[in-house]
């Protein structure tokens, strides 16, 4: 079971340096282009720092942030494979997005960028971004519904 959650973070990752090629090979730098109107454009932008270009210029800070992160996930991916679906999706999503950027930051020296919200005020992302945020998101809802299930347990309400 645990190649399949592997292959999810796989082909994740393949998504988000085919977008990032597509953008650089077709978008120059700085433009946009109106994709569906009034909800979504591409833009390309170069990162060197997090969402909202925080940290702009710690790659170090990125290359060992990320290493630790990826080696957590894939701890707790074999030892926990036998877990919720949501926390093993979750953990493969925030493993695909954990290198989809660091394959940027590596090669690059930057994170390539060009998703942009028309209807919302929100940073530039990426696949890699987006992969991130959902995994975090079902981490959460996890731990919720463990959460809650425990307090059912002990309240023998299952």
């Amino acid at each position: 079971m645990l190649a399949v959650y592997l292959i999810i973070s796989a082909v994740l990752v393949g998504l988000d340096q085919w977008v990032k090629y597509l953008t650089v090979a077709n978008i120059p730098l700085g433009e946009t282009k109106e994709f569906i109107p009034g909800v979504l454009s591409f833009t390309y932008l170069r990162n060197t720092g997090a969402a909202w270009s925080l940290l702009e210029g710690k790659m170090w800070f990125f290359y060992i942030v990320t290493v630790i992160v990826v080696a957590v996930v894939l701890y707790i991916l074999v030892k926990n494979i036998n877990g919720s679906k949501w926390f093993t999706v979750g953990l493969s999503l925030v493993l695909a997005g954990a290198i989809g950027n660091f394959i940027d930051r590596i090669r690059l020296g930057f994170v390539v960028d060009m998703f942009q919200t028309e209807f919302i005020s929100f940073p530039i992302f990426n696949v890699a971004d987006s992969a991130l945020v959902v995994g975090v998101i079902c981490i959460f809802i996890y731990l919720v519904l463990d959460e809650k299930a425990a307090k059912d347990g002990k309240n023998g309400t299952n």
